[in-house]
């Protein structure tokens, strides 16, 4: 099991070398010429699925982050399981988990009728990611497009890179780094948090982890407001120790249906919801990624974001005669 885990470690890496090389051949507008409709057949259809359940702008975010995160964005996490290949969905992180596979094959259903083989599941998911962000109320940027699909999946590479909710710091650092991005990445992307929820299983050991294991960053005996002990009960009467585990709660409760910075502020406050949003400031201890939360919570996020976004979304692609352009997101052509 190690010497697996090690392996897919290093074929990450080696990817991780090559992605520059393969984003060099992404670029704006793509699908100008090839698909005059594609974006706006995807921003359409975006628009009306928030509107019937906004839930799903996070969970098409997360959608994209969970897909470049295993063998980078080629839109493996789509395919189904078949004899001989377990699907993503799967896997631990993403099972009972992930949503929004339906807003997936409504538009790329409507852009075969449109443009048949022409536009990728993977640039779907990038669109989509960056559309659920403006509907929700953050900066709008230029996705980089000429994406192919991956033949496979990865079941154990979802288990293996795909961070988890209770994740230290430098779990964290190790894993964002594994896909060639640095700790600014890290720290903004995880302002993505702003909006969404988590279930109860999530952020349990986050509600009752000792202070000593959990929250050495904040001071408890001196805690004159009850600010973080007053967050945890809250917490705890959502989540209790033991049973309703499917129970959700929001991760960002200032706003939790509107992209913004609240996030930072949050967490500054000892507030995340997750215990990987806390760990951002409770393990950091030189202060460098406090400063940097710090620039968030004041307003400098957006742009932020919008650049590291674009830099996830460039991770191991597959372009030219690597891949292929899926009939169904859900399966590799026949």
């Amino acid at each position: 099991m190690e010497l697996l885990k090690l392996l897919l470690i290093l074929i990450t890496i080696l990817s991780n070398v090559l992605t520059l090389r393969s984003s060099e051949l992404l670029v704006h507008e793509y699908y100008k010429e090839k698909c005059p409709l594609a974006e706006e057949i995807v921003r359409h259809n975006m628009e009306v699925a928030i509107y019937k359940d906004p839930r799903l702008a996070a969970s098409l975010l997360r959608l994209h982050f969970h897909d470049c995160f295993v063998m980078g964005c080629d839109a493996s996490v789509l395919l189904d399981s078949v004899e001989g290949m377990t699907s993503e969905k799967q896997a631990g992180p993403n099972l009972n988990s992930l949503r929004g596979f339906e807003v997936i094959d409504k538009i790329k259903y409507l852009l075969e009728e449109e443009c048949p083989l022409t536009v990728s599941c993977a640039d779907i998911l990038a669109m989509a990611a960056r559309d659920a962000v403006e509907l929700r109320g953050g900066l709008r940027w230029e996705v980089w497009l000429g994406r192919k699909d991956s033949l496979e999946s990865s079941f154990s590479g979802a288990n293996l890179f795909i961070p988890a909710p209770n994740s230290s710091l430098q779990t964290l650092i190790n894993n964002f780094k594994q896909q060639g991005l640095d700790i600014e990445d890290l720290v903004v992307l995880s302002g993505s948090h702003t909006i969404g929820r988590a279930r109860c299983v999530s952020f349990r050991q986050r509600i009752y982890e000792t202070k000593q294991e959990y929250h050495y960053g904040y001071d408890y005996d001196h805690d004159r407001y009850k600010r973080y002990t007053t967050f945890r009960r809250i917490l705890g009467s959502i989540c209790p120790v033991k049973g309703r585990d499917n129970k959700f709660a929001p991760l960002d409760f200032r706003t939790p249906k509107r992209f913004d910075n609240h996030y930072f502020i949050n967490i500054l406050e000892g507030k995340g919801l997750l215990g990987s949003d806390n760990v951002l400031i409770n393990q950091d201890l030189d202060g460098k990624i406090r400063e940097r939360v710090l620039s968030y919570a004041s307003e400098l996020f957006f742009a932020s974001f919008a650049k590291s976004m674009i830099k996830m979304g460039n991770i191991n692609v597959l372009t030219e005669d690597a891949g292929e352009i899926r009939r169904n997101c859900r399966v590799v052509n026949t």
